[in-house]
């Protein structure tokens, strides 16, 4: 297979944005992560294949659903029912919905096909200081898929930032770390066994990432999701602000508090919420938690 032809599955892509990164940038999102954070606000982003989501309140009960798979149903009070474990996310369905109670979560592209719509912004990084960004669900997951798509676009003169969670599961994955131009780097607590319980992967391979780059003197941009809870009490925030003091090369600071954007699509899924009744973290909250971190004398913003 061609380099061109790496196809790996998108689940949105937004132009304009300011938050991922330097300047005016595309940010494009692809599907794959090897993380499972009980609060996700993607949860679209971890599996990396399309899948089907149902919006019950938008079903009309026209039956075109049910007509052509065998795996649907439609019972008169809760719009359309699938058999998940049946389905094949084939999207047949979702074609034919009139009206998108029935879509699909993801999209396969090629490398050429994603090229050529982040190069047709180009005008805008280049008067901006901006780019592209790759995130996720996790960018390097898709790591061929990421690895060509970057170096495409750095050899148009387009700066790359990657969005990462900081677990590496191939060689190239680092490797794409190691070339982007800047890194928005999580940070998703530092005692292993919560980060376990609460990510399902230990935290000591991602802080060596992370202690890579800097040796590297890499551009980095460190995300942390405060979580009430279960990342945000003091010893675990002191113990991030010098985590990131020795790094190097942090360039900024962003606060993620917790919010509930992402609570409808699990039920669009078919999965329940894992942190549900949780309540959004108070600006008052994280302003305290800020002040925390701008002692390093790094930038420190709260949201991206």
């Amino acid at each position: 297979m061609k380099s061109g032809q790496n196809t790996a599955a998108v689940f949105n892509l937004i132009r304009g944005s300011f938050v991922d990164g330097w300047g005016i940038r595309t940010t494009i999102f692809l599907k794959g992560c090897p993380l499972s954070c009980r609060w996700c606000c993607n949860p679209e982003g971890q599996s990396t294949e399309p899948e089907l989501a149902i919006t019950p309140e938008d079903c009309t009960y026209c039956g075109l659903c049910a007509d052509i798979c065998p795996h649907l149903l439609l019972p008169d009070d809760v719009g359309p029912v699938v058999d998940r474990d049946l389905c094949g996310n084939c999207g047949s369905c979702a074609r034919i919905c009139p009206t998108n109670a029935l879509t699909m979560f993801g999209e396969l592209y090629t490398v050429d096909r994603a090229f050529e719509v982040l190069i047709r912004d180009k005008a805008y990084y280049d008067r901006s200081g901006g780019g592209v960004t790759i995130g996720g669900g996790e960018a390097t997951f898709s790591s061929e898929f990421t690895f060509d798509l970057m170096k495409r676009l750095q050899a148009e003169g387009i700066h790359v930032a990657i969005d990462t969670c900081g677990y590496m599961t191939s060689p190239l994955s680092l490797k794409i770390l190691e070339q982007a131009d800047l890194i928005l780097f999580d940070i998703k607590g530092m005692d292993n066994e919560r980060h376990i319980a609460d990510t399902g992967v230990d935290n000591g391979g991602i802080i060596e990432t992370l202690m890579h780059l800097g040796r590297l003197g890499k551009d980095i941009i460190i995300r942390l999701p405060l979580i009430p809870g279960r990342n945000d009490d003091m010893a675990t925030l002191v113990k991030e602000a010098a985590l990131i003091s020795s790094v190097g090369s942090v360039r900024r600071i962003d606060l993620m508090p917790y919010h509930e954007f992402g609570v409808v699509k699990y039920p669009r899924l078919g999965l329940v919420y894992p942190l549900d009744g949780e309540s959004p973290m108070p600006r008052e909250r994280a302003e305290e938690i800020a002040e925390i971190f701008r002692k390093t004398g790094i930038p420190t913003q709260i949201g991206g």
